[in-house]
């Protein structure tokens, strides 16, 4: 019984968490302390953050991500695109 409410309580937190190159998540990495930035962080955020229309669900990105071909998409990348882009 524990196991599940411990199980159930990462979800949570997990699920309120900004997604890495989401607009939100841009912001808030602009205004920590870039010695609090881990090595994926400086790259997520050069990789999404730095040129405007990139971030993780903004219109580029789904348009970037419907030209690259699917079997180059990562699961993360697929599971993005539908919760973004699909809908």
């Amino acid at each position: 019984m524990t196991r599940i409410l411990v199980i159930a309580g990462i979800l949570l937190l997990t699920a309120c968490s900004e997604e890495p190159g989401s607009e939100k998540w841009c912001a808030a990495k602009k205004a920590q302390a870039k010695t609090e930035w881990s090595g994926s962080d400086l790259a997520t955020y050069t990789r999404h953050c730095l040129i405007d229309g990139t971030e993780v669900g903004s219109e580029g990105w789904c348009k970037s991500m419907a030209d690259k071909p699917k079997s180059e998409w990562s699961t993360s990348e697929a599971e993005t695109y539908a919760r973004h882009c699909v809908l």
